[in-house]
């Protein structure tokens, strides 16, 4: 068994594109036209991971884009250049909650991306989690 995809509700399939792909670095994998206004929008990593962009429909939906994790971190991307990533995830408007601090498995950050959804940014340092 092996976990295919995250589903994560958004705005709006090209803003989210924008984000993850220009401030995080994740590549485009696919993005379908499935009818009526529905797109099958893939971004993932270089090296794994792969979140499905689903556009929120209903207003339950709606409500829930930014806080599908209840206010927890929900979301950990890897870097092995932290500053760079910080810096461009600052400038596409990423709220970080505070400095950088080194744990046991590296160095790790706190943001918001452009939903509010809460994410660990992390430069594993050696023999950190993978």
């Amino acid at each position: 068994m092996k976990l295919a995809l995250t589903a994560l509700l958004v705005r709006d399939y090209d803003e989210a594109i924008a984000f993850y792909c220009g401030a995080l670095g994740f590549r485009l994998l696919e993005d379908s036209d499935m009818g009526d206004g529905k797109r099958w929008v893939v971004v993932g990593g270089e090296n794994g991971g792969a979140l499905l962009l689903a556009k929120a429909k209903k207003p339950e939906e709606l409500a829930a884009v930014g806080n599908q994790h209840g206010g927890r971190v929900g979301l950990f991307a890897h870097t092995d250049d932290f500053v760079a990533v910080q810096q461009r995830l600052i400038r596409a408007g990423a709220i970080f909650e505070g400095e950088p601090r080194q744990e046991p498995y590296g160095t790790v950050a706190v943001f918001r991306d452009l939903y509010g959804n809460r994410w660990d940014l992390i430069e594993p340092g050696n023999g950190g989690a993978s």
